[in-house]
């Protein structure tokens, strides 16, 4: 691939990052807070192919015109111009360079969907129990609270639902099948990235919904329960909460925690 064919794959490149930067699609990668970085990264993208591409094409627009060549003398003299340094045997840059296009045009072209009950399977639950109880504020005011499905695990796990008492909490999250076939309530909890995301789950008993698919996104208002299962991928602790009542939501913009 020359240099050419490598600026116009850098442009496409920058061209993508700054168009999942601009939109949420970016969402899906990584966390929010990360978007003027990937703003800057695709416009310095964009800058290096047109700088590379500027320079590449120059000579193109200096050259002479035709008709004007400065060797008029020698057009017939086989030993100078018909075969100077090409024999039929041209150099070629190899073709397979342009399969780096590829993951560009998807880029592009197709939107990946975000993380969910399959990579929540795969994974153990992301809160870890810790030997030693810790102290949490207070629930703010509201009934029922909204609590993210992080924060409710690690004070059901952490302070054995000390700090939860018996208000009723409102959590969001997806549906995902656990080890029993029952449902669970999970949502993907981000350090950086897509790559580094991990699931945290929760087990619902009281009346918990029952016959949704995978990935249906649902909205639970419920109370702490002290129940406690074990994640078979990891033999981490899952927290369960009593469902009161659940209503099914449209897929939220912000699906990772």
């Amino acid at each position: 691939m020359n240099r050419q064919a490598q600026a116009v794959v850098l442009l496409l490149l920058g061209g993508a990052v700054i168009r999942a930067s601009l939109t949420d699609l970016h969402l899906r990668y990584v966390k929010e807070g990360l978007r003027p970085f990937l703003v800057a990264a695709g416009l310095l993208l964009v800058a290096a192919a047109v700088m590379t591409l500027f320079y590449e094409l120059r000579p193109l627009l200096r050259r002479t015109p035709a008709g004007h060549d400065d060797h008029d003398g020698h057009e017939g003299d086989g030993s100078h111009g018909g075969h100077g340094h090409d024999d039929g045997h041209g150099h070629h840059e190899p073709r397979v360079g342009w399969l780096l296009i590829l993951p560009v045009l998807g880029l592009l072209l197709v939107a990946p969907p975000a993380l969910g009950s399959y990579a929540a399977g795969q994974a153990g639950t992301a809160v870890a129990t810790r030997q030693q109880p810790s102290d949490y504020p207070p629930l703010p005011d509201g009934d029922p609270v909204r609590v993210a499905v992080l924060d409710y695990a690690s004070r059901a796990l952490f302070d054995r639902g000390t700090s939860i008492g018996d208000r009723r909490v409102q959590l969001t999250g997806f549906v995902t099948t656990g080890a029993d076939g029952r449902p669970l309530l999970a949502r993907m909890v981000l350090s950086c990235c897509a790559a580094d995301g991990r699931p945290v789950k929760l087990g619902l008993t009281g009346a918990a919904p029952d016959g949704l698919a995978d990935d249906t996104w649902i909205e639970v208002t419920g109370r702490y329960s002290d129940r406690i299962a074990r994640d078979p991928v990891n033999d981490a602790e899952i927290p369960y909460l009593d469902v009161e009542s659940w209503r099914q939501v449209p897929v939220p913009r912000q699906q990772y925690e």
